[in-house]
């Protein structure tokens, strides 16, 4: 059986190298998933988690924080802001995170956007956190 080499590249570092069997990735509209043999695309993402299957179950965890994904030749390239294993995640910092963006003014077309940002980049954070620690993944606050 064939397998994906993925690859998730912050501004830091690259944060994942792997080879694996499956990833879902959260594209701006949804979840996506990969398997070997998928036909090439290019792809925005969103916030969300990364999850990379081996050998039947998942071996890795991530939330991803936006960015692009490339799938050519078995290679998934992503490039995000961040990429943080989701049990390095802070549920009580993603909470803080989304009180504070639900605070933020939303007086024009420009400040309702970077609000909505906020709190979809907060509730992605505290969906990982919880899927990962078992809990009931609830990020409607």
């Amino acid at each position: 059986m064939s397998q994906l080499h993925c690859i998730v590249v912050t501004p830091e570092k690259t944060a994942v190298e792997e080879v694996v069997d499956f990833v879902a990735l959260p594209l701006y509209d949804g979840e996506y998933g990969v398997a070997p043999g998928h036909s090439p695309v290019i792809a925005r993402l969103g916030y969300g988690e990364l999850r990379l299957k081996t050998g039947g179950r998942v071996s890795a965890r991530y939330y991803l924080d936006g960015g692009f994904v490339q799938v050519a030749d078995n290679v998934v390239s992503i490039l995000t802001e961040r990429a943080i294993p989701a049990d390095e995640i802070s549920l009580e910092a993603a909470h803080q995170d989304l009180d504070a963006a639900m605070r933020q003014p939303a007086d024009t077309p420009e400040r309702q956007e970077l609000r909505d940002r906020e709190i979809a980049r907060a509730r992605a954070q505290i969906y990982v956190a919880e899927k990962g620690r078992g809990g009931v993944a609830s990020a409607a606050h």
